[in-house]
């Protein structure tokens, strides 16, 4: 395994892609592997672009793939794709709008499929960041699935939030109730060719003034109008980056970010290690002489999940 992170960190992307598939596969070696990475992270910022489908969040990574690798950045794409809720398989067809960087050894690009997991990424997600950060990647840019107006997990997940929207793809009052337009540090306003790119850009202007106040100082999202098939605004976008990330850095808003995050991801594992014990117990006594008790009513759910998690615990 030492070999493996050793070979990964020289970026040899063979090492980095078995290392991810341990995550996906939530190998029994995975603890071993965390706790070789642990020391190797925390050097790459996490760029998270979410939006809902058809907004060009693929081409807009692509685009900005090619700015870093034109400023000598090494760089991790983590492309998240929809599953088949009958097969369980996914296009995976993110890979095909990025293929210009296949042979680019500074560029690491990995599609991974939902699984079924809600929130716009997958639930191995977080544990692959941290295969791209130690493997020394200087960016790691988040692509998630398309997604609505609730599935706003990338905010936990990335540094800075990028939020693509496009004309035509609702009115001002979708804009507002749009969950994902409360979770942007910054707003692309993306085929800035196309009728409506200018209301659009109005309107989203507007619905951010609607928000809560600021207080002197706080960080105003800016709103970025670009063409990211031909690259145009990119460098605008990453200015905006830039600043955001100096904004945070300045404040200590980016170590208190990056803690919350690291709190969420210890707190998932955590449950996922509980659930996976209540599942045991569905052989054993326990579980099945609460049910019993509950459907008869000599014993409400409360009470017996009290007592199913005193027997977890030992407490």
């Amino acid at each position: 395994m030492a070999t493996l992170v050793e070979q990964a960190r020289e970026g040899r992307p063979r090492a980095v892609a078995r290392l991810i598939s341990l995550v996906e596969g939530a190998s029994p070696q995975l603890r071993e592997v965390m706790a070789a990475l642990a020391p190797l992270t925390g050097g790459a910022y996490v760029v998270g672009l979410t939006g809902s489908p058809g907004v060009g969040k693929s081409t807009s990574t692509s685009a900005l793939v090619s700015a870093y690798r034109k400023a000598g950045k090494r760089v991790g794409v983590l492309a998240v794709d929809p599953s088949s809720p009958f097969s369980g398989g996914a296009l995976l067809g993110d890979r095909v709008r990025m293929s210009e960087h296949a042979s680019d050894p500074g560029v690491y690009i990995r599609s991974m499929a939902t699984r079924g997991h809600l929130g716009g990424l997958a639930w191995a997600a977080p544990q692959a960041i941290r295969v791209l950060d130690a493997a020394g990647c200087d960016v790691i840019l988040v692509e998630t699935v398309g997604v609505g107006q609730s599935e706003v997990e990338i905010a936990a997940q990335a540094d800075t939030s990028v939020v693509l929207l496009a004309p035509g793809m609702g009115d001002g009052i979708q804009a507002a109730k749009a969950g994902i337009l409360e979770i942007g540090d910054v707003y692309v306003v993306n085929k800035a060719d196309r009728d409506g790119a200018d209301a659009t850009a109005r309107e989203l202007n507007h619905m951010l003034g609607l928000g809560e106040s600021r207080e002197p100082g706080d960080w105003r999202p800016p709103i970025v109008k670009t063409v990211a098939a031909r690259g145009e605004g990119i460098d605008e976008v990453i200015e905006a980056l830039d600043k955001h990330r100096a904004w945070l850095e300045a404040g200590g808003a980016l170590t208190e970010r990056r803690r919350t995050r690291a709190a969420r991801e210890v707190e998932t594992i955590a449950v996922t290690a509980l659930r996976a014990r209540i599942g045991t117990l569905h052989g054993d006594a326990q579980l099945p002489a609460l049910a019993a008790r509950v459907a008869a009513g000599t014993l409400d759910p409360y009470a017996a999940a009290d007592e199913l998690v005193a027997g977890l615990t030992g407490q």
